[in-house]
């Protein structure tokens, strides 16, 4: 392997899930158990072609991680790759889990809404709480039922699973008020699923404890804005860079021939993040809670950028 810290998988099977959407069972190449794997993680994913991509393990165990990916029209590269081209008995390279939308233990009710392709983080977390005995119940939004993955499972697990078909948008967001109305005391809810599914799902939590209300995004909530140029000083290194309007931390810091980890380049892994020393960031991810953000420690250097006209980090 190039880099010692990717796991060398093997795909053992594949399985057509839904319209477009086909999971993969990922087994280690030597037979080794792999790393745990909580509910609501997810690996990057080195294609043979190059490209590497975030997917969610809805099943995860020391002998195999399982993934689901749907073939996105506008796809780059990735999920067309998976869907079209990957086959059993192909190789490929993985990262250990990292959860940045974890399953919270103790609360009194979960409700788990999920949209599309964002199922796969929500079952894992369904899985366990069905496990645990916890309260819980799983809204499941498609649009029709070629769209529903894992419609045998979710079937047979009765009235902790409200499987929606949404002929249209107001229809979604309709279903979507209604899973969120009238929460029991100490309810967290969890989303997953399309851009507007998640921002009208942000908007309904507006009045809720933010401790309480969890999403995760496959993509960015809206394109960065260039902002000012700004200068990076190097702790540890003990240089500096200078970042321009239009260009990440990261690809400075690349281009200046740092070793700085990174997967997604879009603000949405947590694998770039770096510890601020001081100074005041501009943040721009999606990983980062609330508080996080308010207490201005770390920093995705992929995207965010700085308030301030002089950041240090810690590298």
């Amino acid at each position: 392997m190039t880099d010692s810290s990717l796991l060398d998988v093997r795909v053992v099977a594949m399985r057509l899930e839904a319209e477009g959407i086909v999971s993969c069972e990922l087994r280690a190449c030597d037979g080794t158990p792999l790393p745990a794997c909580p509910p609501g993680a997810h690996v990057d994913v080195h294609l043979p072609n190059g490209l590497t991509r975030q997917y969610s393990v809805y099943d995860g165990s020391p002998h195999s991680y399982c993934i689901a990916v749907r073939r996105d029209p506008a796809s780059r590269g990735g999920s067309a790759y998976v869907v079209d081209t990957l086959r059993v008995g192909q190789a490929l390279q993985i990262s250990a889990p990292r959860n940045n939308f974890p399953l919270h233990a103790g609360a009194s009710h979960s409700v788990l809404i999920a949209g599309g392709i964002g199922i796969t983080p929500l079952l894992a977390m369904a899985r366990a709480l069905r496990q645990q005995g916890a309260s819980h119940v799983l809204h499941y939004l498609a649009r029709g039922p070629q769209d529903v993955a894992f419609e045998d499972e979710l079937r047979d697990w009765g009235d902790n699973v409200r499987i929606h078909l949404c002929a249209n948008a107001h229809d979604g967001r309709t279903r979507l008020a209604a899973a969120l109305a009238d929460p029991a005391p100490g309810t967290h809810f969890y989303c997953c699923g399309p851009g507007a599914m998640l921002d009208e799902f942000i908007a309904r939590t507006a009045g809720v404890d933010p401790a309480r209300v969890h999403l995760e995004r496959f993509a960015p909530a809206a394109p960065p804005a260039a902002g000012d140029a700004f200068t990076v000083e190097l702790a540890r290194s003990g240089g500096s860079v200078v970042v321009p309007p239009g260009t990440s931390i990261l690809d400075v810091l690349l281009e200046a021939g740092m070793d700085v980890r990174h997967s997604c380049q879009q603000g949405i892994c947590g694998e770039c993040e770096v510890k601020v020393l001081d100074g005041v960031p501009d943040h721009r991810d999606e990983v980062l809670t609330g508080a996080e953000r308010a207490a201005s420690t770390s920093m995705m250097v992929c995207c965010s950028r700085a308030k301030s006209a002089r950041l240090v980090l810690d590298l």
